[in-house]
């Protein structure tokens, strides 16, 4: 098929976003990022006169140096290449080109950063300013068990965020003690919940209307509680506990039960499986991080790394 004969970029998008929803499971989160990824390569390509379907090997070269020049991280870039790949993979596929035009283009070096820590005894204050929430009132109880069923799942399950405000309202078997989660991809899972966990979970359900289907329902478009929202609550508890609002996150709890449950002996695949990575690389990161912390804890304590921090002239204590 010829440049000319290429589809339009608007048909060319629908189709593909259609084929990612559908066939691949990808999440409206991953559908949004594909939507503006394009977008903006989309517009580039409009200054040169060129469409997103019919695109050349060149011109898409000069857009990810156009990315570099933008100061942007290493691992926004590969994103961006990774969205160009499927796109035009998909195109090739399909018969609607008859090259795919990223076959030569070269990923970005990226260096995976290590997540951010979260002690197990911040992690404790953080789900104590939940049980400290007030609870003068109907509308402050049914606040308070919702937040510690929240931060008590999340610490216990380890959960990407959509997955946690998402979980229907029947989300437990039977006697409660294992979570059913639907993940990327459509995979489904079993994650085990701990004893405080399952206490929240029942303390909730009692505040959650046999009508609803989410178990964190709210009033918005989707259903159920948003992930800014709980962000917020996470903020908040971060601020009762005394600890950096800039620190905690979902995402920050999800690393902190993976990197706790490592440090304590846990099977890195029982990891994977709980926190429903793919691929066992993504989940060994959390040696990486341990690794990193006894460097930090040597660095502190060993006598000969504090004699080498020490002024000239003075002696360690």
């Amino acid at each position: 098929m010829s440049a000319t004969d290429a589809p339009s970029d608007d048909r060319a998008l629908a189709l593909f976003l259609d084929m990612m929803a559908t066939e691949r499971g990808a999440s409206a989160n991953t559908l949004a990022a594909y939507r503006r990824d394009l977008a903006k390569l989309e517009a580039f390509l409009r200054q040169a006169e060129e469409t997103l379907s019919a695109a050349t090997a060149d011109r898409l070269a000069a857009y990810m140096t156009h990315l570099n020049t933008q100061e942007m991280a290493p691992s926004t870039a590969a994103r961006h290449l990774s969205s160009q790949r499927r796109f035009y993979k998909f195109l090739q596929a399909e018969g609607l080109r008859e090259d795919n035009p990223t076959a030569r283009l070269k990923r970005p070096r990226t260096s995976r950063p290590l997540p951010k820590l979260l002690s197990p005894e911040e992690t404790e204050r953080l789900i104590g300013a939940a049980y400290g929430l007030p609870q003068d009132s109907a509308a402050q109880i049914r606040a308070r068990a919702r937040a510690i069923c929240l931060i008590e799942l999340l610490y216990a399950t380890g959960l990407r965020v959509s997955e946690l405000v998402g979980l229907p309202r029947h989300v437990a078997n039977a006697d409660s003690r294992v979570l059913i989660v639907h993940g990327k991809g459509g995979r489904e899972r079993m994650v085990p919940l701990s004893e405080p966990a399952q206490r929240a979970l029942a303390d909730w359900q009692i505040h959650v209307g046999a009508q609803e289907r989410f178990l964190f329902a709210a009033g918005g478009k989707t259903g159920h509680l948003t992930r800014q929202r709980f962000a917020q609550i996470l903020q908040q508890l971060a601020i009762a506990a005394g600890l950096s609002p800039s620190r905690i996150s979902p995402h920050v709890v999800r690393h902190a039960f993976a990197t706790h449950l490592v440090e304590n002996g846990a099977d890195l695949r029982a990891v994977q499986q709980m926190l429903g990575h793919a691929d066992i690389s993504t989940t060994q990161i959390y040696t990486h991080v341990l690794e990193a912390r006894k460097k930090m804890l040597v660095d502190e304590a060993h006598p000969l790394s504090r004699w080498d921090k020490l002024a000239d002239g003075d002696e360690p204590s």
